[in-house]
This record gives structure tokens, sequence and C-alpha cells, in this order.
């Protein structure tokens, strides 16, 4: 027999978690530099290059992904001033989440 509760109810806290993840992590500019920065600490020029975000952008995503503790930023003063962006460890325990979805994507889009 259907259930004619919506899905979160009928699922619990088990499909919260995974909404509130994808509510935080999810946005397409997250999600790209979230990968991008798996391969460890760029400049802030190396993302915009290769994740073709615009430096708006970028450095709202940045902002946002440093707020929630994903991304560290750390500058250096020397001439010419430099700053660098990675991961901190709730930003690299995603790792395995991107090899899970890089899997399911080989098997199931591509």
């Amino acid at each position: 027999m259907a259930s004619n509760e919506p899905p979160e109810a009928s699922h619990g806290e088990e499909a919260c978690a995974v909404i509130d993840s994808l509510s935080e992590i999810g946005s397409q500019w997250r999600l790209v530099v979230l990968h991008d920065l798996q391969d460890g600490e760029k400049r802030f020029n190396e993302l915009k290059r290769s994740t073709d975000a615009s430096a708006r952008t970028l450095s709202r995503v940045l902002d946002d992904l440093r707020e929630t503790g994903y991304v560290r930023r750390r500058v250096e003063e020397d001439a010419p001033v430099a700053t660098y962006y990675s991961l901190t460890e709730k930003g690299r325990s995603l790792a395995p989440v991107f090899d899970a979805i890089e899997g399911w994507a080989n098997d199931w889009l591509r």
C-alpha cells in the first residue's frame, strides 16, 4: 500500500540528512570548486582557470565554502601577494563521495 506521507516523513531523519547535505554543498559551483580542490592547494587564478568560473562567482563560492568550514584560505604577503585555497578536513572528507558519484556516473550516465 502506497504511503501518502511526504518523502521526509516516510524516510525520517535519513532523508533529511541527504537533503541537508545537498543544500549545503549541492550548488553547481560549490561542487566544482570542492572537486577541483581535491587535487590540492591552488591559487585563486588557478581555480578561476580550472573551474571556468567568473572572478565574482568564484569569490562568492570560496567565501561560502570558508564560512561553512570546507575551505581554508592562506595569504602570502610577499610580492606579489598570493592567495591560496585548500580543503579543510571537512572538505577532504568528501573525497569518497566524489569517487562514488563518479563511479555511479560512469555506470549510468555514459
